[in-house]
């Protein structure tokens, strides 16, 4: 069973910047080269919303309206690390951050329906 595990949440002040991880494990079969990871983020009483999904085998990715040109999905040829950088950071943007992997289609979307596996989420704080 794969698992995903992100981290790299912090308290940043605006304007600031963050990188977060998500380190695949468990399945020595699983690779990023097959599956599509997104990101996505929950802030208290909105719902979970898609920030950026990426398909490493097709290069194809999507960011949402609200990070584009300051958020950026990338990967670690060597491992099977997916990164999201973020720049520019607003107050706006402090939510628990949240990757997924979708391992039935290898298709960018910033849905979450088609996600089934999930990391439990890291911290990002946005505030002076």
């Amino acid at each position: 069973q794969v698992q995903l595990v992100e981290s790299g949440g912090d308290l940043v002040e605006p304007g600031g910047s963050l990188t977060l991880s998500c380190a695949a494990s468990g399945n020595s079969r699983f690779s990023l080269d097959y599956y599509a990871i997104g990101w996505f983020r929950q802030a208290p009483g909105k719902e979970r919303e898609g920030v950026a999904s990426i398909s490493f085998a097709t290069g194809k990715s999507v960011y949402a309206d609200s990070v584009t040109e300051r958020f950026t999905i990338s990967r670690d040829n060597h491992k099977n690390v997916a990164y999201l950088r973020m720049n520019s950071l607003k107050p706006e943007d402090t939510a628990i951050y949240y990757c997924a992997t979708n391992t039935y289609e290898n298709i960018a979307t910033l849905h979450p329906g088609p996600y089934d596996i999930w990391g439990q989420g890291t911290q990002v704080t946005v505030s002076s």
